[in-house]
């Protein structure tokens, strides 16, 4: 069975019909929500795909377009302040520690498809963003891991490379 833990610490079965009641509690009226389940993976091609904020900016710089990071469709964003775009692919072959026990090891670098050229709003097609990514940056943006040692990740965590 999976359970989702909310950001206040309840606990839900995937299954749970609270679960929905709780997230509902939290959008906006005109909004819908629904959980999909699929006998299909619905996920990339590895388990974790990871991007970094910097990433974001830089590719809208290079297209002049304000971008929304949800655009790349990760399940981690980093905020590598102290690091340019692209920082990320320097982590391949790498570990990295997410809190106190995650720990994801660096596979490969995500090569990029159409879908990042969809508005996460309106799902409008924007192409000069996937134009971008592969004359740039070898159609590559993020990275994907695999998990390491498990555990709960939350907004703010520490992220430590560990080699």
């Amino acid at each position: 069975m999976v359970e989702v833990e909310t950001p206040n610490g309840q606990t839900f079965a995937i299954d749970d019909p609270g679960l929905i009641k709780h997230l509902r509690t939290k959008i906006h009226p005109k909004h819908e929500l629904t959980l999909v389940r699929s006998d299909k993976a619905m996920t990339d091609c590895r388990p974790i795909s990871i991007f970094a904020i910097q990433t974001v900016r830089k590719l809208g710089e290079e297209t002049g377009l304000t971008l929304d990071k949800r655009r790349f469709r990760a399940n981690v964003y980093l905020d590598l302040s102290s690091a340019k775009g692209f920082a990320e692919d320097g982590f391949v072959g790498k570990s990295l520690r997410i809190g106190p026990k995650v720990v994801v090891r660096v596979l490969q670098r995500d090569g990029r498809c159409m879908m990042i050229t969809l508005d996460p709003e309106t799902a409008e097609k924007t192409p000069a963003i996937l134009k971008t990514v592969a004359k740039a940056h070898e159609g590559m943006a993020g990275i994907y891991g695999a998990v390491l040692f498990e555990g709960v990740i939350r907004k703010g965590d520490q992220v430590e490379l560990i080699g």
